[in-house]
């Protein structure tokens, strides 16, 4: 017969056993709810920086809350120990710098001198050792490396100016540096301009926060193409811009030696019957390394592309509806089972389930309101 204490001894055991199989199942299967951190403008009806919760396996959204108030952070980054976030500032320290509480999502800013209006950068990167931020100005033209100290504070930027003309007088009347990524590597930083039709190579020092052009230099797109963003591919023997003007995704072979990329292949976005105005926006790699995505703004559509193992080359998968007006930008999960679209002129996330085998997206019910959200962070 069981006598009480042989039951309470039991039950201790399999709560015991069931505890230590517990600690033996990865993080990354336990995990349900992602946080992202979602970049606006604040023309409207916004106050800065947003955050919404993600549960991985309804794909449903929660209610977005307000965690830092920030003016027009259209970017956002964070550091590689995400520790701290960056956003985007109208003003020559060119960024704004945050503590992250990663229980809560709220952000604490960073201690920062005050400075006068200047005008921002479009993009922010900040590479692998965590001290060194890169942004991207496109109003000015110019290429940009930002100390980072150890307490996340930001240092004076180093400024690159970068000059030219393309052949499209509305939209390259000069430089339009445009985003900032670093190398798998981190030896150096690709900055797009799409105002001159160049992708820039520069060698970072990460020590001293300093950017030197690479031999060579960069490499020039098809006349009017205007590269927008950058990815390489899970392998980093690839990589893919973005053509904001000419609506292509670009393929070039990377060499890591020297920085520098080789044209491959040029594909577009759009379907061949279309007729109407747009501009490419983001362009993102999946996290298994076999499809690239990338987002039209006036088609207001995502488009999948599959990767050839060993070329890296595109093909069109298909092109879905993005489920709101111009979708300025959108992320993966880090599983890849998953896809968060921001729109910029219906204020709106939608979501999309990602098949893993194929690459093709499928819109799921609800979707959550943000004004004019223009950058998707996941931070999980």
């Amino acid at each position: 017969m069981n006598t009480v204490p042989d039951l309470v001894r039991r039950r201790r055991g399999l709560a015991a056993i069931v505890a230590f199989g517990f600690l033996l199942v990865p993080l990354s299967l336990m995990a349900k709810s992602h946080l992202i951190f979602l970049g606006t403008y604040t023309r409207t009806t916004s106050r800065g920086i947003y955050a919404v919760r993600f549960d991985s396996d309804t794909g449903k959204l929660g209610e977005p809350f307000l965690v830092a108030e920030s003016p027009n952070p259209g970017w956002l980054a964070l550091s590689p120990d995400k520790k701290f976030l960056y956003a985007i500032h109208e003003s020559p320290a060119q960024a704004v710098g945050f503590a992250v509480d990663a229980a809560s999502g709220k952000l604490t800013p960073l201690p920062a001198e005050k400075s006068p209006t200047a005008n921002a950068p479009s993009h922010l990167a900040v590479d692998a050792t965590g001290r060194v931020l890169l942004a991207a100005n496109y109003r000015e033209g110019r290429a940009e490396a930002v100390p980072l100290r150890a307490d996340g504070t930001l240092g004076q930027p180093v400024l690159v100016q970068h000059s030219g003309t393309g052949p499209n007088k509305a939209r390259q009347e000069k430089s339009h540096v445009h985003s900032a990524t670093p190398s798998p590597d981190n030896r150096f930083v690709i900055f797009c301009d799409l105002g001159v039709d160049k992708i820039f190579t520069y060698a970072l020092d990460s020590g001293a926060g300093r950017l030197a052009p690479a031999t060579p230099p960069f490499v020039a797109t098809a006349p009017g193409a205007g590269p927008r963003h950058f990815k390489f591919s899970l392998d980093g023997r690839h990589a893919y811009a973005i053509n904001e003007l000419d609506n292509t995704i670009a393929l070039y072979d990377y060499a890591a030696a020297t920085g520098s990329l080789t044209p491959r292949q040029v594909v577009p976005t759009l379907p061949a019957d279309f007729k109407g105005e747009n501009t490419t926006a983001e362009v993102r790699v999946h996290p298994n390394g076999r499809f690239v995505y990338g987002s039209n703004r006036g088609h207001d559509s995502l488009a999948v592309f599959s990767v050839a193992p060993d070329s890296g080359q595109l093909t069109r998968v298909e092109i879905v509806p993005s489920g709101g007006k111009i979708p300025r930008n959108f992320a993966l999960s880090p599983d890849g089972r998953w896809l968060i679209c921001a729109h910029q002129d219906s204020n709106n996330l939608t979501v999309f389930r990602v098949d893993t085998s194929t690459g093709r997206l499928t819109r799921q019910p609800g979707e959550a309101a943000v004004p004019m959200c223009v950058c998707v962070l996941f931070y999980d």
